[in-house]
């Protein structure tokens, strides 16, 4: 066990599966610690990335891979994509040994569907690992949890933010990446760039095999960080490079979007369509979101300064930052979120839905001055849903960069990010 190591949200989310499944698959972008999660259970390990003894594991992979899958359990299999066939190689070892607990495999990247024969149903468990949300990297008090609002069990109806605006522009600059936390701030603040650039010059490429133009990668990432939390669709996107570059074609666009998917850069939020009292359109739209705002920060090449000097990008970055910790904080819950919006322009940043049937909708707010008109929003959307098929919200709330956790006299909470935990 690492005795420097934080403890993750997920690390129980581990225990667990391993405990009713075979093999648990714990798959997530680049640094954000999914090995070192990974190894607190693991009995032994295996680096199909160790440069000294990859090309070994690789052959040996291609002969006879039973013989890697030896060691004590369970046995964690580190970037198991390098070698698809051990995803099959491991489906039959679980079969003869009948036994859960067996392995652990960390993934970033999903290898294309047809490097594997079976799809793992009955024998894996997968779980999906993002960033460090402020709460585990000890930046929000936790004194209000997701959990006791969905159970009305909230035991203090108050709290009290430790974050300032300039620190939460710095936690949004840095990004939720663990190596980076034990950094000096300029170092830390340079985390994301170093990210950003692997991801141009060499991981969207590794992602399905084709290579791809840096520059072009560049000019994307650039326009998905400029359209973060926005529905922004391919034509959009395409209108905004062609001044830059008018080769660019949908198709082109849309194989670059699957790889940055394939390697956990990007990830969209769904759109919420839930049974309404009236016959109004609901828009299915995804909005554009990076796993963590920091890519967004970094391929835009500006710092803390230059998103305080800019309250609207700053507004939809702190979107993206509140959306990576509630996700983190709905997977722990067994749930996951959404976001609504209908034909007249009513919406909800973000919907938590839990699978027991549960919801709550929340709106993200940087600044006190909105609180009223996102308050009449959230109460105009509980009022369209039919509740008869959707049941009631669980709660409704405001997500704040501000300085005080409360409850409002028409049932609202008003919560800062940095209250907030699982």
């Amino acid at each position: 066990m690492n005795n420097n190591y934080l403890e993750r949200i997920s690390d129980l989310e581990i225990h667990e599966a391993l405990n009713r499944a075979g093999a648990v698959l714990i798959e997530g972008p680049k640094w954000c610690g999914k090995t070192s999660s990974a190894k607190q259970a693991a009995k032994s390990v295996i680096y199909l990335q160790d440069p000294d003894n990859a090309p070994g594991y690789l052959a040996l992979a291609d002969t006879k891979p039973s013989l890697l899958l030896k060691g004590d359990t369970p046995r964690l299999i580190d970037e198991w994509q390098m070698a698809p066939v051990l995803w099959d190689a491991v489906r039959h070892e679980i079969d003869k040994r009948n036994l859960p607990g067996q392995f652990l495999l960390t993934g970033s990247t999903t290898p294309s569907d047809n490097q594997t024969a079976h799809t793992g149903t009955g024998r894996f468990a997968r779980i999906r690992m993002r960033p460090m949300s402020l709460y585990e990297s000890k930046e929000s008090t936790g004194q209000i949890s997701l959990r006791d609002l969905f159970n009305h069990t909230v035991s203090e109806p108050e709290g009290l933010s430790n974050l300032s605006i300039e620190q939460i522009a710095t936690c949004i600059c840095r990004g939720g990446w663990p190596g980076s936390l034990n950094m000096n701030k300029k170092s830390a603040l340079k985390t994301p760039i170093d990210y950003v650039e692997s991801i141009i010059n060499q991981d969207i490429s590794a992602a399905d095999g084709i290579t791809k133009n840096p520059e072009r990668v560049r000019l994307l990432l650039r326009s998905l960080a400029r359209n973060t939390s926005t529905i922004t669709n391919y034509q959009t996107i395409k209108e905004d490079l062609e001044t830059k570059d008018s080769q660019y074609s949908e198709k082109t666009i849309s194989l670059y979007l699957e790889a940055l998917n394939r390697i956990f850069v990007t990830e969209d939020l769904p759109a919420w369509q839930p049974s309404l009292r009236s016959k109004t359109a609901i828009r299915t739209s995804d909005k554009r979101h990076f796993v963590d705002p920091s890519i967004a920060v970094a391929a835009l090449r500006t710092d803390p300064n230059g998103i305080l000097n800019d309250f609207e990008l700053f507004g939809f970055l702190f979107e993206s930052l509140c959306t990576r910790d509630i996700r983190i904080y709905a997977q722990a819950n067994d749930g996951d979120v959404l976001h609504y919006r209908d034909k007249s322009g009513l919406e909800a940043d973000l919907i938590i839905r839990l699978r027991n049937g549960k919801w709550a909708a929340a709106e993200v707010k940087l600044g006190q001055k909105q609180i009223e008109e996102a308050a009449k929003n959230l109460l105009k959307i509980r009022d369209k849903i039919n509740t008869e098929k959707m049941g009631e919200p669980s709660f409704l709330m405001i997500i704040t960069g501000g300085e005080f956790a409360y409850q409002r006299n028409d049932g609202i909470w008003v919560i800062p990010i940095s209250c907030l935990k699982n």
